[in-house]
């Protein structure tokens, strides 16, 4: 099968239900997508199909055969996605790290969907998991690529 990941097409050799994160990671050494809990619940791996955030841990890469998938490893060549790094940035989110690949990309996502999000849309959008608890840096660094978009 075909993926087209970050604007590349990847032919890949797998079983049609291996998760789409072990394909990143395993196969095509894109290893910025994180393993979190394997159970779509924590947001580390989550990725962009088609513009919208979705946890590779758990899809299959079946599914997303034909889907355009944006990792971290491009987020910065989309313009809000350059806004939001800038952001994160100068609100200094990242602590340990770990979850901030999904977490950037989930910010983009609603950036690219809700260019003006209020409180309410960050706090629905913004459903990852950061065991550091950076969420208020979080929210305020969505706030500020909002401004900026």
């Amino acid at each position: 099968m075909e993926l087209t990941i970050n604007g590349s097409r990847h032919p890949v050799e797998v079983e049609p239900d291996t998760p789409l994160l072990w394909v990143l990671r395993d196969t095509l050494g894109m290893t910025g997508t994180k393993y979190g809990c394997g159970l779509s619940q924590c947001g580390a791996c989550t990725v962009l199909a088609d513009g919208h955030p979705i946890r590779s841990c758990v899809t299959p890469v079946e599914s997303v055969a034909g889907a355009e998938i944006m990792t971290i490893e491009a987020v910065t060549d989309d313009p809000v996605g350059q806004k939001v790094v800038a952001a994160w940035v100068d609100h200094q989110v990242p602590q340990c790290g770990y979850c901030q690949s999904g977490q950037v990309l989930s910010a983009t996502a609603l950036l690219k969907q809700n260019a003006h999000p209020t409180d309410a849309d960050i706090a629905t959008a913004m459903v990852n998991l950061c065991r550091c608890g950076t969420y208020t840096a979080i929210t305020a660094a969505v706030r500020q690529a909002a401004e900026t978009a």
